[in-house]
């Protein structure tokens, strides 16, 4: 039986505007099973970003609670969040967020940096073992301006997965893309959850990327619309194979 890595129940998170209160989370309550692929959609205002930040102990509810990992979040000091973070959770972000001028292998490192279980070379090893994983260890020297989009986002993916998380979030992590990489993006994705058992939790407003996850939670007002399992799960690699090759592309639009 699958175990809960994400617990929340009647969540709510309120913002003081001047005089007005404003209810970005409004009664949430669900749960993330181990090995899950969610994504999280609604419009503006929605309340999903909100929920990410929460999902990822960036910041914490008015009232309710949310348990990671059996943890409750709600009862931990900055720093005991800080180090929660560090060790359940990955990021990958819609601007990759990449030092300039650090090369892939060191931005993968990252994470590590601020855990003294691991040398130097251990850090090394664990890196080129993600960067392998994202299928990108012939670049593991270069820089983020020597990378493509799609490279880079991978090179954030390899870092999100650096310290082994339970739950990896992303947020628009297609946002920045053109649709060939958007849906590499999303067989690595799923080949994350599928193969390597990753739980992962994928903010997007693109209906046509929730296609790929297996269940889709829908916000509105703070609330959730809609919980529903993915019946007709998309296959990112076998739409990739039907599109025309990157060569047609720059043939056609010369």
């Amino acid at each position: 039986m699958d175990s809960v890595i994400v617990d929340i129940k009647n969540l709510k998170r309120e913002f003081k505007i001047g005089e007005e209160t404003v209810k970005a989370l409004n009664d949430v309550s669900f749960t993330i099973k181990t090995g899950e692929f969610i994504t999280i959609m609604g419009s503006s205002g929605s309340g999903k970003t909100t929920l990410l930040n929460i999902l990822g102990c960036l910041e914490k509810p008015t009232q309710g609670q949310y348990l990671l990992d059996g943890t409750d979040v709600s009862k931990l000091s900055k720093n005991e969040l800080a180090r929660l973070r560090n060790k359940k959770l990955g990021f990958v972000f819609q601007s990759y967020n990449l030092l300039a001028r650090t090369s892939a292998i060191e931005n993968v490192e990252l994470p590590l940096l601020y855990n003294n279980e691991f040398s130097a070379s251990e850090r090394k090893e664990k890196a080129i073992k993600a960067l392998e994983a994202v299928k990108l260890k012939d670049r593991m020297y270069h820089l983020p301006s020597q990378l493509s989009g799609g490279q880079q986002q991978r090179v954030a993916i390899a870092r999100a997965l650096i310290n082994d998380p339970v739950m990896i979030l992303a947020d628009e992590a297609t946002g920045n893309l053109d649709s060939r990489t958007s849906y590499e993006i999303m067989e690595l994705i799923q080949e994350l959850n599928d193969v390597h058992g990753k739980t992962i939790v994928f903010v997007t407003h693109e209906p046509d990327i929730a296609l790929f996850s297996k269940r889709t939670i829908t916000l509105k007002d703070g609330k959730i619309l809609k919980d529903a399992i993915n019946t007709n799960i998309g296959n990112a690699k076998a739409v990739l194979e039907k599109l025309p090759a990157p060569e047609e592309f720059s043939t056609t639009t010369a």
